[in-house]
């Protein structure tokens, strides 16, 4: 592959030059402008991050410096979030999943480590899926191979289409998120989340909230043959620990890593995190 794609910095380049330590983008098939930025040595293997829910590609940011000493690493802001599109309407992990896919060709790379976490996670699991041709090794953090009942999110849907704006969404994710000892005061590290979380464009949230509602991957995971290592938060309230349990249970040779975290366990053990990231991607 040799496909050229608008960069938002220069114009016309390839996966060695584009976008390299800022934001570029690129168009899906259905018309929806991605936001993306690559880091990293352009000999190095590809890998993906992929955000959470009301967040982008900055959530990766404690990572990448160390991740690009051995990859070159490609994040992207997921439709509805940071600076890609907002589509309005319910989305789908078939959508996200493609999105991934379209990306890489529009780089012209043919396979890459992946990493998501949370709503990533739930992306990295349709890739494992229906495109194992595509990735390598893959890592699942806090995430869940289902996460019902439906009604919960339709109610979740209505209500932040409705709020007057996005402080008590932000207020409830972030105690989801992270343990009360870093948001009383709000640590440093846990700010940048809440910044994103009061600028997350409602209709992003409400098409997110769709496709985690519509979604069920709890025997097709079965089919996945990447490596995988999945990731789990000890205190993790909303895709638990025995989520993550289940998952090591079905997909074949997955290993299981459970840190003493909640949610977000790449800012709240972040050198475990790293070290179980590189020693796995590496083969270790």
């Amino acid at each position: 592959m040799s496909h050229l794609l608008e960069s938002s910095t220069s114009g016309k380049a390839s996966l060695a030059t584009a976008a390299y330590g800022a934001r570029s983008h690129f168009t899906t098939g259905d018309g929806v402008r991605i936001a993306y930025r690559i880091d990293g040595a352009a000999e190095n293997p590809i890998l993906v991050l992929s955000n959470s829910i009301a967040t982008d590609l900055g959530m990766w940011d404690q990572q990448v410096p160390a991740l690009a000493d051995h990859f070159r690493v490609v994040r992207y802001d997921m439709r509805g979030h940071g600076e890609s599109d907002v589509p309005i309407g319910a989305y789908s992990i078939d959508r996200l999943g493609r999105d991934v896919l379209e990306l890489l060709d529009s780089l012209g790379v043919e396979r890459a480590h992946f990493l998501g976490l949370s709503l990533g996670g739930f992306v990295g699991q349709w890739l494992g899926i229906h495109a194992p041709e595509r990735i390598d090794r893959l890592i699942l953090s806090n995430t869940a191979s289902y996460l019902g009942p439906a009604n919960q999110w339709d109610e979740a849907i209505a209500a932040v289409l409705k709020a007057d704006d996005m402080q008590e969404t932000a207020e409830r994710f972030l105690r989801n998120w992270f343990p009360a000892r870093m948001l009383e005061p709000v640590r440093p590290d846990v700010e940048p989340f809440h910044s994103t979380l009061l600028a997350t464009d409602r209709q992003g949230l409400a098409g997110s909230f769709a496709a985690v509602r519509d979604f069920d991957m709890r025997r097709t995971i079965a089919l996945i043959t990447s490596p995988t290592l999945i990731i789990a938060g000890e205190h993790d309230p909303v895709t638990t620990a025995s989520h993550s349990d289940a998952m090591a249970a079905t997909i074949p040779g997955a290993r299981l890593l459970v840190m003493p975290a909640a949610h977000m366990t790449h800012i709240e053990c972040p050198t475990k995190f790293m070290v179980a990231v590189l020693d796995f991607l590496r083969g270790y």
